[in-house]
């Protein structure tokens, strides 16, 4: 059983009572916590080289750290961080919106942030970390023609390798949202894995286009986070689901 980690941004929270607040982790938390990881004995990795191991042709203590929709502040103040571990990681980004920020909140009432730009972008993935697709526009997927699902999967694939000048094997389905065409669609495109909204430890029989993933929140203090990573809790949940 592997935990595969679930971030959005790391910075300062917006006001109490803002919508999805929780979905901002504090700095000084995200660094206690991936330095606890450390002292334990496990070490963070991308989508990419977590794979070995979801496989099984690899085994170790790995956590799987994965960022939703590309924001800048994971930048600025995620990176650092991993670097200095020796983590890597996976951002997942929404490819027709280099230096945009999360206009799919804005009717929710999120505070606006801003998304990384192409050269911010290059240099995530210069410190060895990796990027993954969350669509070209974050569409709820299920609600679109297979057609245009189908759009929207592959030409963020084309989209991010040709701007960046890397490969995109993994995916993430926005909101969480998905269908079993949906899920098809993601691998007749040529993805090798895919992460949900779902919670859990990922198991060996998990098909790699329905990874689950554990959400770490603003008000997840570091004894709940071990908790949820590196104990049977989360699995014994999946199980009830």
């Amino acid at each position: 059983m592997i935990p595969i980690l679930m971030y959005h941004q790391i910075g300062l929270p917006s006001p109490k009572g803002t919508p999805y607040r929780g979905l901002t982790v504090h700095p000084t938390d995200f660094k206690r916590q991936m330095t606890w990881l450390k002292r334990l004995g496990y070490q963070g990795l991308s989508m990419k080289d977590l794979l070995p191991y979801l496989t099984g042709e690899k085994q170790g203590k790995v956590v799987g750290i994965t960022f939703d929709d590309g924001y800048q502040n994971v930048l600025y103040n995620a990176v650092p961080v991993l670097n200095a571990l020796g983590f890597t990681s996976t951002n997942y980004i929404v490819s027709k919106h280099f230096s945009g920020t999360n206009f799919w909140d804005e009717k929710k009432g999120v505070p606006t942030s801003q998304l990384m730009s192409k050269l911010e972008l290059l240099q995530y993935l210069s410190h060895g970390h990796e990027i993954g697709s969350h669509t070209q526009d974050h569409v709820h997927l299920p609600e679109l023609t297979l057609a245009d699902a189908k759009e929207q999967i592959l030409k963020s694939k084309y989209e991010l390798e040709s701007e960046l000048q890397t490969q995109v094997d993994a995916f993430c389905y926005p909101y969480g949202h998905k269908s079993d065409e949906v899920v098809q669609l993601v691998r007749d495109c040529g993805y090798s894995n895919a992460t949900t909204t779902e919670r859990g430890l990922a198991l060996a029989e998990d098909d790699l286009l329905l990874l689950p993933r554990i959400t770490v929140s603003r008000s997840t203090n570091i004894v709940r986070f071990l908790q949820k990573c590196l104990t049977q809790l989360e699995h014994k949940k999946r199980m009830r689901l």
